[in-house]
């Protein structure tokens, strides 16, 4: 009778067998059930990443080798509970103007924005804001960062750059890319609100700064307020 053949497996917490070398097949049983991230990843139909943050978020947890090495029990995997349908991620077309007087441009932009997203075939929703492109606590910005944040929200429509934010946008579209967001700018040329937009969001900045400079109840406060708001009118 042949002596016994130690075989330990290359998972940490097995018990070592003690087999010998004509119960070579229950050593294959036992090592084959084990596979590596790689391998794994092949089985399941994902990336090695993904694998990475499953075993994070604690979905699919593998054991680890002597030298700390990830194996994946075949027994425990189960493609049918990790590959969930995906939950449907929403078109939402963004339209802002800054002020009461231009409702006929916000309608304007709504119309636009509800044309190109039909001919597209595309659901989605409108969000609309009032308010100064320098205003980041409008009601409809918080509520579309929110829920790009929160993966709601899978296409961003806009009819201008500028309808979003005038300075910040390029940050809100990283966090579009981190988030696998598409955005779609139907327009690439200048708004032609453009500079009545831009004439308000000065005003805005120096009413501010006037404040905190001289109060702002202060009669050199108000006095060049009006200036700039004569300056404005006039653009």
């Amino acid at each position: 009778m042949e002596p016994p053949h130690q075989i330990r497996s290359p998972v940490r917490g097995m018990v070592t067998a003690q087999l010998t070398p004509n119960q070579n097949y229950a050593i294959l049983s036992v090592v084959d059930r084990f596979v590596a991230i790689g391998d794994a990843a092949k089985l399941l139909g994902v990336s090695i990443t993904t694998l990475r943050r499953w075993e994070v978020e604690g979905k699919l947890i593998p054991d680890r080798t002597a030298h700390g090495h990830r194996r994946y029990d075949l027994h425990k995997i189960q493609p049918e509970l990790l590959h969930q349908t995906p939950v449907s991620r929403k078109t939402v077309a963004y339209a802002r103007v800054s002020s009461h007087d231009q409702k006929a441009d916000l309608e304007r932009q709504k119309q636009v924005l509800e044309i190109y997203c039909s001919q597209q075939g595309w659901t989605f929703e409108i969000v609309s804001d009032l308010g100064s492109g320098m205003n980041y606590q409008k009601k409809g910005l918080k509520r579309l960062l929110d829920a790009i944040i929160d993966g709601k929200i899978g296409r961003l429509v806009l009819t201008h750059k500028d309808r979003l934010l005038r300075f910040g946008a390029e940050l809100v579209f990283a966090i579009c890319e981190i988030k696998n967001v598409e955005v779609v700018i139907i327009n690439q040329g200048e708004d032609t609100t453009f500079e009545e937009d831009l004439a308000k969001d000065v005003l805005e900045i120096i009413t501010v700064f006037s404040a905190r400079l001289y109060g702002s109840r202060s009669h050199k406060n108000q006095k060049l307020i009006d200036g700039v708001k004569k300056v404005v009118e006039s653009v």
